[in-house]
């Protein structure tokens, strides 16, 4: 008679882990965090994290003639609740109940979603979304050294923020129909951070503090 073999720790990144939840945001963060990548300026269809699997899905086709002007993605173990929906605009008291969300630039041409990456957080876009706290955390691709300068969002160049506010305003919305997004601003890197810790500790407690089982 055999005995079963023992189960090294390593055994256990056999199999990928969940995008959300067994990847970390990063041991930098807030100020560098992992994100893992949805969609690309090149995507026509909208592309999101199948939540039960961790597979990326396809949403829709995109129904305006705009494609997302950065990569498009969220920042793993991070959950928008309560806490996040405190920083939001006044009179919203719930958010979205998703991953936070972060638009990535690279002076390089990215095609490929369904990757991670570390980005560097500038700033934020404040979006709400129905009522409830949809924010973007914008960022550049660390050791980008195109981007290496550029620390907060004010040093972005005034037509790629008026792209992104644009595009995030537009991109649901249906002819005939009222827009439920609305624009309530830009914010610095400082508070960027701190939308991002509110987003993490909203995680823990959903989800608890599993410790992931990958990190980036």
């Amino acid at each position: 008679m055999t005995s079963s073999p023992s189960i090294s720790p390593i055994s256990f990144y056999r199999w990928r882990p969940h995008p959300w939840h067994g990847l970390d945001a990063g041991p930098k963060a807030p100020q560098v965090v992992t994100a893992y990548i949805e969609i690309t300026p090149f995507d026509t269809i909208k592309y999101e994290i199948d939540k039960a699997t961790g597979y990326l899905r396809v949403d829709r086709p995109q129904r305006g003639a705009a494609t997302p002007p950065t990569l498009y993605g969220f920042i793993p173990r991070t959950y928008c609740g309560r806490r996040v929906a405190a920083l939001s605009a006044p009179g919203v008291e719930n958010a979205d109940g998703d991953p936070l969300d972060i638009c990535v630039m690279s002076e390089r041409a990215i095609t490929r979603s369904d990757i991670v990456l570390s980005a560097r957080v500038i700033g934020g876009i404040r979006m709400v979304d129905n009522n409830e706290a949809d924010d973007k955390i914008v960022a550049v691709l660390d050791n980008d050294l195109v981007w290496d300068r550029v620390h907060e969002l004010n040093q972005l160049p005034p037509a790629l923020l008026e792209r992104l506010t644009h595009y995030f305003s537009t991109y649901k919305l249906v002819p005939g129909s009222p827009n439920k997004i609305s624009l309530a601003g830009s914010y610095s890197r400082e508070y960027a951070e701190r939308v991002i810790v509110a987003s993490q500790e909203d995680y823990i407690e959903v989800y608890g503090e599993t410790p992931p089982t990958l990190r980036f």
